[in-house]
């Protein structure tokens, strides 16, 4: 079952147990939130699509984090007038886990498993290792409890890590 919601101005197709991030929402991390702007829905043997939105139909879910994405650099320049302005940019966002999609009273809740399970209990994705800094490293180490020899050089230090982590 999929829905495609609409929220801050952009559409994002959704399944039960999604994480994404969409535009930030004045919710705190940990609290649940509704989307109820659903355009289309699919239940596996029907599609629904709303005129512009679905009757009816809402999108539960819970916010994971609150954040800033990556910097944008914005730089004007004219030539030969000394004009130059560099901004930087960081869009907030917010990071949303889907944990229900309802149509007309019908849901489809989250298996035992999953509704048990705590969303910051949840494995990190894989970090990328070679493009850490050797004292970043160093403390991911530190955090995840592995031991490695901090005078080693950084590829060391990596080998040694995913050998712990394996």
């Amino acid at each position: 079952m999929y829905a495609v919601i609409e929220t801050g101005g952009k559409q994002y197709r959704v399944q039960q147990g999604d994480v994404l991030s969409v535009e930030k929402l004045g919710v705190e991390a940990g609290k649940k939130v509704t989307f109820d702007k659903v355009l289309v829905v699919n239940d596996g043997t029907s599609v629904t699509v709303g005129t512009p939105f679905v009757q009816n139909a809402a999108v539960d879910a819970t916010v994971v984090e609150n954040g800033k994405g990556k910097k944008v650099v914005i730089f004007k320049y004219k030539a030969k007038k000394d004009y130059r302005k560099k901004q930087g940019h960081r869009q907030p966002y917010t990071m949303v886990k889907i944990d229900e999609i309802s149509v007309g009273g019908k849901k489809t809740a989250a298996p035992a498993k999953e509704a048990v399970k705590d969303v910051a209990e949840e494995k990190p994705a894989k970090v990328n290792l070679k493009s850490m800094k050797k004292a970043e490293l160093i403390d991911y180490a530190k955090e995840n409890n592995i031991e490695i020899n901090e005078k080693a050089v950084k590829d060391e230090i990596i080998a040694a890590i995913e050998a712990a982590e394996k």
